[in-house]
């Protein structure tokens, strides 16, 4: 059993690896394996929104004879992940508050 990513979260995901260092799509499907089941076919039109958005830019980097895409977080895209960072601790205090019995008073 799993919890699903909704898009936004994956945005914020995105984002915050990407924000580590510049990089390739490949690299960042590896680093999101880590905590959830996704494939790059599903990863490359999450790319393409936030460049769309303006949140990442691109530019192309020669490795062993190819091009290879690389990612870098804009300005804009750092405000937005910010922003993600905030919702997600508030959002993870209230889940947790239920889920961990934090805060809950027993009514028995």
């Amino acid at each position: 059993m799993g919890f699903s990513v909704n898009a936004g979260l994956l945005d914020a995901m995105v984002l915050s690896i990407v924000q580590q260092n510049d990089t390739y799509g490949y690299e960042i499907t590896q680093y999101l394996r880590k905590a959830v089941d996704i494939s790059e076919s599903t990863l490359y039109p999450v790319l393409r929104r936030l460049q769309k958005g303006e949140l990442l830019e691109t530019y192309d980097k020669e490795y062993m004879g190819r091009n290879r895409r690389y990612y870098r977080l804009t300005d804009k895209g750092s405000v937005a992940l910010e922003e993600y960072r905030e919702e997600w601790r508030s959002h993870k205090m209230k889940i947790d508050s239920i889920l961990m019995n934090e805060g809950v008073e027993n009514n028995e």
